[in-house]
């Protein structure tokens, strides 16, 4: 029994000082990015089952996004609903518990809905496994942004998130290689599914044990708003009411917008490559998906490398704005033509959810975890936008044409990064921290934080020593 007190969930709302992490805590993120990873595998291999089910099960494009609206509408009941309240009361140990419990529960009931070859049990068994990521990501993101110095965030979650676009690599090889390579698309392919997230919910369910059992540092409130007042002074928008932090609310719908686009492209991508490229099969179609995964995943680690020299609103302004102008391209172009310029797409796609997510947490406080659960929850235009775009391509038996769709919520999502950047009151908010509001000790120590002391000990910012 003294075992299972040492691990207790309840955290409190006692300053612990666990923002202060270094590289000499590698263990924590460690765990934390391998969450990235099973998150962007599950997403990859929605991706391809979308254009597998229209064969295998005969349904049109508008109903497969079925599995984009099942998975992507479960993430606001999480963000907002259980998994915030979990994460507010017991913390980001208890919330990464909960989510990969529940995906696991939803990977097991992959089994019966492959056995019965029911469609709508497949987009049952996905809500359920986006609950558990939508929970998974509710705390996933602000802890790698806050675990650390605040000139860092945008860094570190990006690293994080590249790693999710390896998975996301991953899931579209294994589709096209093991689900339906051989077996095509047939029902015999659906049998390689069940077994496939067998394996995936008996994973997890063991990763929710070894977590259980680890000793994952906390943040809580008290930490974030303690960080707050070194960063952004004691009359930031950590003071204000959490409903009146606007900038907030632009960044969630930019998140919206942005990700609903996305995963609308990704999940149409197939159909768009077998219709505007000759002698094009799923198959085919899918190892395509994985090359523009692998482009993705290749702008999140350059991405990264940029965000050292430059400042990150920068580039998430230039990355949205490149997506816009080679996803707009792709619409009236045929062949490997616009077959590469939808693969560019995705790779400028890379860096801008990750961003949005530290630019709209940043100086938010003790309304951090509150904040990231609203945002995260924009993550439900990945439910709302793709059927828009398979209506339209239904419509007009066209899914290039329908790409006009993502490129008007592509250009939704550009006014906040126009706002971060050329607003005074957003882009005073970013550079207080991105200027570099770490201790002095930290520059003379190599930009650790030191472990000895707290925050209070520490005593002056950089910044403010050098005014």
């Amino acid at each position: 029994m003294a075992r299972f007190r040492a691990h207790s969930l309840k955290v409190g709302n006692r300053v612990t000082d666990a923002a202060q992490l270094t590289l000499r805590h590698l263990f924590p993120l460690f765990l934390v990015t391998i969450l990235y990873f099973l998150w962007g595998f599950a997403y990859g291999l929605l991706d391809t089952l979308n254009k597998h089910f229209q064969n295998t099960l005969g349904i049109t494009r508008t109903r497969s996004s079925g599995l984009q609206a099942a998975y992507f509408g479960a993430y606001p009941l999480a963000s907002l609903g259980y998994a915030n309240w979990v994460l507010r009361h017991f913390g980001y140990r208890a919330t990464f518990i909960l989510g990969l419990t529940l995906y696991g529960i939803g990977a097991f009931m992959m089994w019966p809905a492959a056995l019965k070859q029911s469609f709508g049990g497949f987009c049952g068994a996905t809500f359920i496994i986006g609950s558990g990521l939508g929970s998974l990501e509710t705390a996933a993101n602000p802890y790698m942004a806050v675990t650390g110095p605040p000139k860092y965030s945008e860094l570190r979650i990006n690293i994080a998130q590249a790693i999710q676009a390896i998975g996301t690599v991953v899931g579209p090889v294994l589709g096209s290689y093991v689900f339906f390579d051989e077996t095509g698309d047939s029902v015999n392919a659906l049998k390689t599914v069940q077994w496939v997230y067998l394996a995936i919910g008996c994973f997890v369910f063991c990763l929710a044990v070894v977590f259980f059992f680890s000793v994952i540092p906390e943040v809580t409130d008290a930490d974030m708003s303690q960080q707050a007042d070194l960063t952004h002074g004691t009359k930031g928008d950590d003071e204000k009411p959490f409903w009146k932090q606007y900038r907030l609310f632009h960044a969630a719908w930019a998140q919206f917008a942005y990700t609903g686009s996305q995963v609308a492209i990704a999940g149409y991508f197939i159909n768009y490559v077998t219709e505007i490229r000759p002698n094009t099969s799923s198959a085919l179609g899918a190892k395509f998906l994985a090359i523009a995964q692998g482009c993705f995943a290749a702008g999140r680690f350059s991405g990264s490398g940029i965000m050292k020299f430059i400042r990150p609103r920068w580039v998430f302004l230039c990355y949205l704005s490149c997506v816009i102008i080679f996803c707009a391209a792709s619409i009236t172009q045929r062949g490997n033509t616009g077959l590469a310029l939808l693969t560019m797409t995705l790779f400028f796609e890379s860096v801008c959810f990750p961003t949005i997510v530290a630019l709209g947490i940043r100086g938010l406080g003790r309304h951090t975890k509150r904040g990231s659960g609203v945002i995260v929850g924009g993550v439900v235009g990945g439910a709302c936008i793709p059927p828009i775009l398979a209506s339209v391509a239904d419509r007009r038996n066209s899914t290039a044409f329908a790409m006009i769709v993502p490129v008007m919520f592509f250009i939704s999502a550009e006014t906040y990064a126009f706002a971060v950047n050329f607003v005074p009151s957003y882009r005073d908010r970013a550079d207080k921290i991105g200027e570099g509001a770490v201790l002095k000790s930290d520059i003379e120590k190599g930009a650790d934080l030191s472990e000895e002391g707290s925050v209070d000990d520490k005593a002056v910012v950089y910044e403010q020593e050098n005014a």
